[in-house]
């Protein structure tokens, strides 16, 4: 549910925008410590540390699009790929508030109204449920006249402008739900594991997120979903397959890798293909 969620919010950004950002996995990590570091250090609720860490993603993702969309294309993609280099590098460095490689431990619980998420059923419940509001926030999203702007500025931005449609604050405000709704994996994340450490957000688990995206669908809510099942549960199960140890582990990534590829050769436009390209 945590990658459907990350998935999901790329999709906003990459699928519809056509704004290929490799940032993801920084804002990820920056709901993340948010929650982490307001709850250990200040102890804050999970009500009040959720709306914060949502807040602080969006504002430095606002900042961020200003200054990447500027640019276009593979020039973009580098820059995102660059404010995710930054972003890991301060969760790894700034000693002071993100404890550096050392990571923050004994992050509580998420209790609401006095309920407790102790246990995995409970929190999986949970997760379901803020899973299902955001699904639903982005497919009305997708549906609305501003979703049809973002579809129609990726296709072909100047002809969009030409209609006197407003496309580069389209793609800031894409830019920055993209980055809010990312923060919402990122607090459940924290609190679930109860530590974090900065190599949970490196630039390979936003190539990983990119992924998922591109093998759902680019513009595709629910082949994101699909995708973001088979990349994670498709490695536990070859645990399960019989394998002589000293191979085991080596072969399990030979297989996950042909698997890859065999899938974008089959699936070379996404595991769910809407005829509109509207889902």
């Amino acid at each position: 549910m945590l990658y459907v969620m990350l998935s999901q919010s790329l999709t906003l950004t990459a699928g519809y925008s056509g704004l290929i950002s490799l940032a993801h996995a920084g804002f990820y990590g920056i709901g993340a410590y948010t929650s982490a570091i307001l709850s250990v250090d200040y102890g804050f609720p999970f009500l009040a540390t959720l709306p914060i860490a949502m807040l602080i993603s969006g504002i430095l993702a606002v900042f961020v699009s200003v200054i990447a969309l500027r640019t276009v294309d593979d020039y973009f993609i580098i820059i995102t790929l660059g404010i995710q280099v930054v972003a890991f590098s301060i969760m790894n460095n700034w000693m002071d508030l993100t404890n550096g490689p050392l990571g923050i431990p004994g992050i509580p619980a998420i209790s609401i109204l006095g309920f407790e998420f102790s246990n995995k059923i409970s929190f999986l419940l949970l997760t379901l449920i803020l899973t299902a509001i955001v699904f639903y926030i982005l497919k009305n999203i997708t549906k609305s006249p501003f979703g049809r702007i973002l579809i129609a500025l990726s296709e072909d931005e100047i002809f969009t402008k030409s209609l006197g449609k407003k496309v580069y604050q389209a793609k800031v405000i894409s830019f920055t739900i993209g980055a809010m709704f990312a923060a919402i994996p990122g607090v459940l994340y924290a609190h679930y594991i109860s530590y974090i450490d900065p190599t949970s957000f490196t630039v390979d688990e936003s190539i990983f997120i990119l992924s998922i995206v591109i093998i759902g669908g680019m513009r595709n809510l629910w082949g994101a979903a699909i995708a973001a099942a088979v990349l994670i549960i498709l490695p536990e199960a070859l645990r399960f397959v019989g394998m002589p140890g000293n191979i085991a582990a080596n072969m399990r990534q030979i297989i996950y890798g042909l698997a890859l590829v065999i899938m974008m050769f089959k699936y070379s436009k996404g595991f769910v293909v809407e005829k509109n390209a509207e889902m």
